[in-house]
């Protein structure tokens, strides 16, 4: 284990961070707020124990899967516990606990909030809420990777446990490019939205809030309204760029240079996707038309929050908690399902989902027809064995994970819905669920375990599950038996 490349690479993840807590210290100085001496004070540290940790001689640049796991994983525990000191330090947080569940919802894009009032926070603190989504968006060790001193192989395995979706893949040869180019693409869209929100009224520092926390999926707002007061403008806006950033970026590569029936025509995830969006929408709103003044204020709203839980970000424009039964099951349906593959949403993942349903179909040809050969396609392409394999393992792992946390915080008595839809809004980076924790609630009311168990919820999903359980493998810690380290680490660099 290169325990000094890991070592290395949480000192970098510190000293980005000092940089980021550099946002919310601009913010507290332009309106004048005494929360920016806590900002700026925890900057320094975390730039200094960041700078010391990267003091240490790298005996190799080099390292494989089993570092990359332990790097992603630590580095996302702590960017979580520094970004939650501040928001603590300045009594907005009288716990450091809530400062945590919300600093870790804010990193994975969750949204789910253990605040009653948004309203009463400081500036320089709602911005870094909402920064916090923007900055884990995209993933912060994809940004790193484009600045690290490591060999291009070693790089492939940070973006393995840090990007969502059944397989990993390079835009173009080098990994560092293709972090570099998935950034640009991040940041072009961000400007985009910040421009058309301000041309639709809003101030600055509400463009830059909101457009943080819907390109990087994650819902946090700074009023206890959510999105409901702004303008019609405003609301299309985000549900355009919701939507948006909830399909596949490589898709915006592909547009890029040239090759627009590869990105669009031929891709079957974005072409499910946006059917299952406009469906669900569509019977949504036949389902609740009764209670608005005409179809398109039905069909705004409707597709709104199909938007909004479907990408994982978790806005709201209305209470959909007291909507029919119907349309409850379709958003929670929709709140499993998730966003597109290598998008910055969450969720079990459309291809996931694609390649489990055909795997399923196969299986029963086969009963049908033993001697048939089938085998997963999609794009008009094989699926590799292990990806299908993978899929069917992540989904098991998945029942039992929310199965088990489930159980874990049914301790504090609340209800079935509650509990089970508060599991699901955390396990898939969504924020709001049904029940206690519904548009108009929050996380406030669990316990401190509880509390614990759904942050895990948090990290696990947006890890996609692997990166952190590899943390309790013995094979994670020791070498196998009869196995030399030199076979080990050839065992590694193939995987």
């Amino acid at each position: 284990m290169n325990f000094s490349v890991i070592q290395y690479i949480l000192g970098t993840v510190l000293c980005c961070e000092g940089v980021f807590l550099l946002a919310p210290v601009a913010v507290a100085v332009f309106f004048a707020e005494r929360a920016g001496i806590y900002y700026v004070s925890v900057a320094a540290v975390c730039f200094a124990v960041g700078l010391l940790l990267r003091l240490r001689h790298l005996k190799s640049k080099v390292f494989y899967s089993r570092e990359g796991f332990l790097a992603v994983t630590f580095s996302w525990i702590v960017l979580s516990m520094a970004g939650a000191v501040p928001m603590h330090l300045t009594g907005e947080y009288v716990h450091y606990t809530d400062a945590l569940f919300d600093t870790i919802s804010g990193f994975t894009t969750t949204g789910a909030s253990v605040l009653s009032s948004v309203e009463e926070l400081s500036r320089a603190t709602a911005f870094w809420r909402c920064f916090t989504h923007w900055s884990g968006g995209m993933g912060v060790l994809v940004f790193i990777m484009a600045v690290l001193p490591l060999s291009g192989s070693s790089n492939m395995h940070l973006m393995r446990a840090e990007s969502p979706g059944p397989s990993v893949g390079k835009l173009v040869p080098k990994v560092r490019q293709t972090a570099l180019i998935l950034y640009k693409i991040y940041l072009v869209i961000t400007i985009l939205q910040v421009t058309l929100l301000m041309l639709a009224g809003l101030s600055l520092y509400e463009a830059l809030t909101l457009s943080f926390s819907t390109v990087g999926t994650g819902g946090f707002a700074l009023l206890n309204s959510s999105i409901a007061t702004y303008n019609r403008a405003v609301q299309i806006i985000i549900i355009v760029f919701m939507i948006l950033c909830a399909l596949n970026f490589n898709t915006y590569y592909l547009l890029l240079i040239r090759r627009p029936k590869e990105a669009l025509l031929q891709n079957s995830e974005v072409k499910w996707f946006l059917i299952i969006v406009f469906a669900s929408a569509a019977v949504i709103t036949v389902n609740i038309r009764d209670g608005f003044h005409s179809l398109a204020d039905a069909f705004h709203t409707a597709l709104f929050q199909v938007a909004t839980l479907v990408s994982s970000t978790g806005f709201a424009t209305a209470d959909f908690n007291l909507w029919p039964e119907l349309s409850k099951t379709i958003l929670v349906l929709l709140m499993f399902m998730g966003a597109c593959a290598g998008s910055t949403g969450g969720g079990f993942k459309v291809s996931r989902l694609m390649i489990v349903a055909r795997a399923a179909r196969n299986e029963l040809l086969n009963m049908l027809h033993p001697r048939s050969v089938q085998q997963v396609h999609m794009n008009g392409r094989r699926v590799p064995d292990q990806v299908v394999k993978t899929a069917l393992c992540y989904m098991t792992v998945y029942v039992f994970i929310v199965l088990g946390s489930v159980l874990l915080i049914s301790i504090d008595n609340f209800d079935m819905t509650t509990n089970f839809t508060a599991v699901l809004a955390t396990m898939n980076n969504i924020g709001p669920g049904l029940g206690e924790v519904g548009p108009s609630g929050n996380f406030g009311g669990f316990s401190v375990f509880s509390k614990i168990v759904l942050m895990a919820d948090m990290l696990i999903g947006r890890l996609e599950l692997f990166p952190v359980l590899a943390l309790f493998a013995p094979g994670m810690w020791r070498l196998p038996s009869g196995r030399t380290r030199k076979e080990v680490r050839k065992m590694d660099e193939i995987n």
